[in-house]
């Protein structure tokens, strides 16, 4: 494979458009272009959440995560080119199965945090819910194909479920209680 970037400093986006591996141009705040922003910076924080102390057994996952989002946007970047398909949402959802059978059932919504592996993970997971929000018109207008888009789906609930186990493991899930009342400040 040649070199894909043999210059960072084209210029080419200085008018407002960026260019597609097709060799067109659209507009920078194009739906597609969107979405390309916001699989990149999902992968960012992937990368982040894989430089924290996880589970060892875990960093393949994300690492294989990693390369599936760069076929993603490389999915968006060659309109037609589909990538992603049924067998990658397949393998989230082994993951899934695989995380999900180490915890309980939840009984309440719970809040991020959880400690700083967890909270990266559902910063990524709230990342990846604002991504396939992005890429639902592309979606319903046939730019995308349905496995990318259930690959993202899937993508957040294994985000939810890592979460869960690294919080877990870092002492523990804080239940949502609606109509909490807040403690009031120490006396000084």
């Amino acid at each position: 494979m040649g070199h894909r970037l043999s210059r960072i400093v084209t210029r080419g986006g200085d008018a407002g458009t960026t260019g597609l591996a097709d060799g067109s141009r659209l507009p920078k705040h194009d739906a597609r272009i969107e979405c390309l922003g916001e699989v990149d910076e999902l992968n960012s924080l992937i990368g982040w959440l894989a430089a924290q102390p996880l589970p060892p057994q875990w960093l393949p996952c994300l690492e294989e995560i990693q390369h599936a989002l760069f076929d993603l946007g490389g999915d968006l970047s060659l309109p037609g080119r589909d990538s992603v398909g049924q067998v990658q949402v397949e393998w989230l959802e082994r993951w899934l199965d695989y995380g999900n059978a180490g915890l309980p059932p939840l009984q309440e919504f719970i809040l991020p945090g959880g400690g700083p592996a967890s909270a990266a993970c559902h910063v990524a997971r709230s990342v990846c819910r604002r991504c396939e929000r992005r890429l639902t018109p592309l979606l319903l207008e046939g730019r995308v194909s349905p496995a990318a888009y259930a690959y993202v789906n899937r993508l957040s609930d294994l985000l939810f479920v890592l979460a869960r186990l690294l919080a877990r493991g870092a002492g523990g899930e804080t239940q949502w209680r609606h109509g909490r009342v807040a403690p009031e400040p120490p006396l000084p």
